[in-house]
């Protein structure tokens, strides 16, 4: 993948357009919708939360940008009714930049795009290297972008008049981007397979909770027994609780190597889990007594988790040689040839076909490897119609390839 470009003009230092103001109520959100129903054309859209500050992901500010209205800066922490702005610009199309993190917190304000252009998924569509905001914004616009407000805490009130200064550029530049973007993407003949990846990024349902949330826990993979499992899970579901409570993030409360370090402690007391090598964090001694509970409480569990949780989906590729030799030699020549095809359209191997898209198809398959019958499981699997005209001829050849004439693959193929 090549990432050249055409010659850029000398960059310019991006300035906030006018006086900014932060709708705080009701009546003010009114006033502002009025507004951008004068607009004309998409609407830049992008929120800011406190994710590694809250417990809870939700919006603590969203921003909107139309031509011919401005920029709108909205607290949601003062509005109550989304609705009306949802009925103006829900059937618009909306830019945002790497929409699947700004999405879910929109929707819990009742916030949905009618359509969708995202441009850090676009530029990833064009074969960009460099993805984010402000690389591509550089490239594509001439403008230095600053970032060094990202990773502020949005949740404090009031908002400091730099952080709302960098809130408006993301948006009042983004239509623009869009633009050039969506230029380049026709050049390249890429318009249908961005509108595709566009809608399939609007439309994508939540994954499901996780049954146990609990094994994300870092470091839990060294643990041998269930006991120590169950001590772990207790100590989790404790420091969750209060962070809930407090809507903190959970990793300040205490962070996860601390939980580590009580689940194979010992400790029985107060004094010696205080002592505890490695038990620290912001919460880990004013709530000794709720630390101390959880540790009993997974003590004395009688439901042991078990060690290991059935994998969803293959074995890792590094076990296929020995347990199906076929379908190793197969996966050999399928990422071969998904490769070439990622090269020939300039764009990234996942971006075509996601690695776990290749492996379940791989591992599943079943039958004659036609090229219709590896379109139909490509599709089945949640393939878009133009990864599967840009694959599936290419994967059934491998796949016959591999039949006749099978590998030995790696064993550290990953």
């Amino acid at each position: 993948m090549t990432d050249a470009s055409a010659p850029q003009p000398e960059l310019v230092d991006a300035v906030p357009v006018g006086p900014l103001e932060t709708v705080v109520d009701d009546e003010g959100l009114r006033a502002a919708i009025e507004r951008l129903r004068a607009g004309s054309g998409p609407i830049g859209v992008d929120a800011e939360r406190a994710n590694g500050f809250r417990y809870s992901s939700r919006a603590y500010l969203v921003q909107l940008y139309r031509r011919g209205s401005g920029t709108v800066l909205l607290d949601p922490l003062g509005i109550t009714a989304w609705d009306e702005l949802q009925a103006a610009i829900g059937d618009e199309e909306w830019v945002l930049h790497a929409a699947s993190q700004d999405l879910p917190c929109l929707r819990e304000l009742g916030l949905e795009p009618g359509s969708l252009f995202d441009t850090e998924l676009g530029a990833r569509l064009a074969g960009y290297e460099r993805v984010g905001l402000a690389a591509v914004v550089e490239r594509l616009l001439g403008i230095r972008l600053a970032k060094e407000h990202a990773a502020s805490d949005w949740s404090k009130r009031p908002i400091e008049p730099a952080l709302l200064a960098y809130a408006a550029l993301d948006v009042e530049l983004i239509v623009d981007l869009r633009d050039a973007l969506a230029a380049d993407l026709e050049r390249q003949g890429k318009t249908e397979i961005a509108r595709q990846e566009f809608e399939a990024a609007r439309t994508r349902l939540p994954k499901p909770a996780a049954a146990e949330p609990w094994r994300r826990l870092s470091g839990l993979h060294q643990v041998k027994d269930r006991r120590t499992l169950a001590i772990a899970r207790a100590l989790w579901q404790a420091r969750d609780a209060y962070a809930q409570e407090v809507d903190g993030a959970p990793g300040r409360i205490i962070p996860d190597s601390a939980l580590m370090a009580a689940a194979t402690s010992g400790a029985r007391t107060k004094a010696q889990l205080a002592a505890t090598s490695g038990f620290h964090g912001r919460a880990s001694r004013s709530q000794l007594d709720r630390w101390l509970a959880a540790l009993e409480e997974g003590r004395a569990s009688e439901d042991l988790p078990v060690l290991r949780t059935p994998a969803d989906g293959p074995p890792p590729p590094r076990f296929w040689r020995q347990k199906r030799p076929e379908a190793a030699a197969r996966l050999q020549r399928a990422r071969a040839a998904v490769q070439e095809a990622a090269e020939a359209l300039s764009m990234p191997n996942e971006q075509l076909l996601t690695p776990d898209t290749l492996r379940r198809l791989t591992w599943d398959f079943r039958g004659a490897p036609t090229t219709d019958a590896v379109a139909d499981e490509l599709a089945r699997l949640g393939a878009r119609p133009w990864q599967v005209d840009a694959t599936a001829q290419r994967i059934a050849a491998a796949f016959v390839e591999a039949d006749q004439s099978p590998d030995e693959p790696s064993d550290d193929a990953s």
